[in-house]
């Protein structure tokens, strides 16, 4: 299988399978002499792994990561990175029936069109549990960019019907209430609102919002590899991921010109500034130095317990219940998969930044 590299620099390779003895991630390109240890991947780690909240699927996992290789007396190594998460509590047999019949909203049937054959086990590599993987790298990224003085908040910003009020925006409501909004009130009416979708066997999307603050100007390539081309690129990388946009975003479709358009102006200091920033941050696909606000929209998990209509491999139409342990919502623990993997681009394109201009190659190397 293909497709499980990204980066060019700082790259990542993740494996492992949903139901299988463990997942992982090799990173290369990391620069030694960066302080690391197990708990500062654990962190992150704790925000993402499942059977923390009435929300999340009951599966238990403790998720404890192990760094194998690549830091040595607590600073990496320059080597590659290895990192190691367990599976401990694996229920293989709720997906005996799944293996004679494709579930609606997931990746059953192209799975087995692709390759004629597919790990049923809870999706296998197509679960949303390889997601453990890209959160452990995603940690050591931003360890890079909290030296280089960037900065990354991800939150909830809704979840079915139910958005946040930004003018009660309040950090640190994030991980203080389950649904990861900082908004208190947003997240007690979005919490009314999944438990109604569950006592009725459904489920619910909802959209991630991530800021970025601190990455200085110029940082993308041009033409087909711009910035929020690869950024969409890793967002779209999320399995439940439907839809990405930047700034004003499709909104942008009904504004003119005059109003979408971020106009310049120097201030008391003689500094640069924008009076809005309806390109989130991007021209070009470089940054210009302005927060990087994007954002993406999540579909409501497909496995839910509803009667649905599908089909099976002795071509004969059915209705199915999905049996098994599965999240009305997957938004609240996908807030840190967004973030890990705007992080991890953010790295390999600040270090592909560094070889675009001589004066810049020059200082790295004084």
């Amino acid at each position: 299988m293909s497709g499980s590299i990204f980066g060019k620099v700082f790259q990542i390779s993740t494996w492992g399978e949903s139901h299988g003895k463990a997942l992982g991630v090799v990173i290369d390109g990391c620069p030694a002499g960066i302080s690391l240890c197990e708990e500062d991947i654990q962190k992150d780690l704790d925000k993402r792994k499942p059977g923390n909240s009435p929300f999340s699927t009951p599966r238990k996992e403790d998720d404890r990561v192990e760094i194998l290789s690549g830091v040595f007396e607590g600073k990496t190594t320059g080597t590659p990175i290895s990192l190691i998460v367990h599976n401990t509590n694996q229920r293989s047999s709720d997906y005996t029936e799944i293996s004679r019949l494709y579930r609606p909203g997931h990746a059953d049937y192209t799975y087995d069109q692709k390759y004629g054959f597919r790990d049923y086990r809870g999706g296998g590599r197509s679960s949303g549990r390889e997601t453990t993987a890209r959160v452990a790298a995603g940690a050591v990224a931003k360890k890079i960019l909290s030296e280089l003085g960037v900065s990354i908040l991800t939150y909830t910003l809704s979840i079915g019907p139910v958005q946040i009020d930004k003018t009660k925006f309040d950090a640190d409501q994030i991980y203080k209430n389950f649904l990861a909004m900082p908004d208190a009130d947003a997240a007690q009416k979005a919490a009314e609102f999944l438990m109604k979708q569950k006592e009725s066997e459904d489920s619910s999307g909802g959209i991630v919002e991530c800021v970025v603050t601190g990455l200085p100007a110029g940082v993308g390539e041009p033409v087909f590899e711009k910035l929020d081309a690869m950024l969409g690129k890793a967002i779209f990388s999320i399995g439940a991921v439907k839809g990405v946009e930047f700034g004003s975003g499709f909104k942008a479709s009904s504004m003119s010109g005059s109003e979408n358009n971020d106009f310049y102006r120097f201030d008391e200091k003689g500094e640069l500034t924008k009076l809005t920033n309806n390109s989130g941050g991007i021209l070009g696909g470089i940054s210009d130095g302005f927060p990087i606000i994007l954002r993406a929209a999540f579909k409501p998990t497909p496995s839910i317990h509803k009667t649905q209509k599908t089909v099976n491999k002795q071509g004969e139409n059915i209705d199915i219940q999905v049996e098994g342990r599965h999240d009305p919502v997957i938004v609240p623990r996908a807030v840190i998969v967004v973030e890990s993997m705007v992080a991890l681009t953010l790295v390999d394109y600040l270090f592909q930044r560094v070889f675009s201009r001589m004066d810049l190659i020059k200082k790295a190397l004084s």
